[in-house]
């Protein structure tokens, strides 16, 4: 891997333009949503694009849209995806989830996935792009739930990767707008320390949670074998 790029089995993934890097969240994101019977996809906040290489790797069928509101980060996602075997499936557009201008995209058979931002501490982070990528005024977590609802249907769903700290008030707030928690997972570092991340995948239908836990290392500092299992079709090596 280089500072520029980083290369997965199928893809490689430029970021140098980019506020925000290929990590972990991303990663997991990715690798976890369920991605079954997605007919279309919208990746709010597409950054790099790589949540939707992702996604087009493990559904050859999905049609997958990825937006933001950096024109920089859209031209590069745009750049990753003609260089991706998938191609054909994938287009980045610039566009303000805020404004909601997506009419007529949204309906059956969509997944609406988003590593949203969430940098709400007083402190500046040291990157003045990467602070507005990960400020959570820039997409505040109400206009995302809001947003999402309006546009899935059904059988539609919304997946999210927050910071554990923010999940009873954003579950809370996605039962309002008529969202149900299906999924939860809860991402610790090591097996003895609290979870710092926490994937989120909800629908429109009500249903019983299913509540998962994923260690990304073990006791002794490697990589746990859950975290290998999940990514294994991603990573050269691990």
């Amino acid at each position: 891997m280089s500072t520029s790029s980083f290369r997965f089995q199928q893809f490689e993934v430029w970021h140098d333009r980019c506020a925000m890097k290929v990590g972990t969240d991303g990663v997991l994101l990715g690798a976890w949503v369920n991605v079954d019977d997605v007919q279309c996809v919208l990746d709010v906040g597409v950054g790099s694009g790589l949540i939707s290489l992702m996604i087009a790797q493990r559904n050859p069928l999905a049609e997958i849209l990825g937006i933001d509101v950096d024109a920089e980060a859209v031209r590069q996602a745009q750049e990753n995806f003609r260089c991706s075997p998938f191609a054909d499936r994938l287009k980045a557009e610039q566009m303000d989830f805020r404004t909601h201008a997506l009419c007529g995209r949204g309906g059956e058979g969509l997944l609406i996935v988003c590593n949203p931002p969430f940098f709400t501490e007083d402190t500046q982070a040291p990157d003045a792009a990467r602070a507005a990528a990960r400020s959570n005024s820039s997409l505040p977590f109400v206009t995302l739930i809001r947003n999402a609802a309006e546009l899935l249907g059904k059988q539609g769903r919304f997946a999210v990767i927050i910071p554990h700290t923010e999940v009873a008030d954003f579950v809370l707030t996605a039962s309002t707008f008529g969202l149900y928690l299906f999924r939860r997972c809860d991402v610790q570092t090591t097996p003895k320390k609290a979870p710092k991340r926490t994937l989120l995948e909800f629908g429109k239908q009500t249903c019983s949670t299913q509540f998962e836990t994923l260690c990304l290392h073990d006791a002794q500092g490697n990589l746990s074998q859950q975290y290998r299992d999940l990514t294994s079709d991603f990573y050269l090596q691990l």
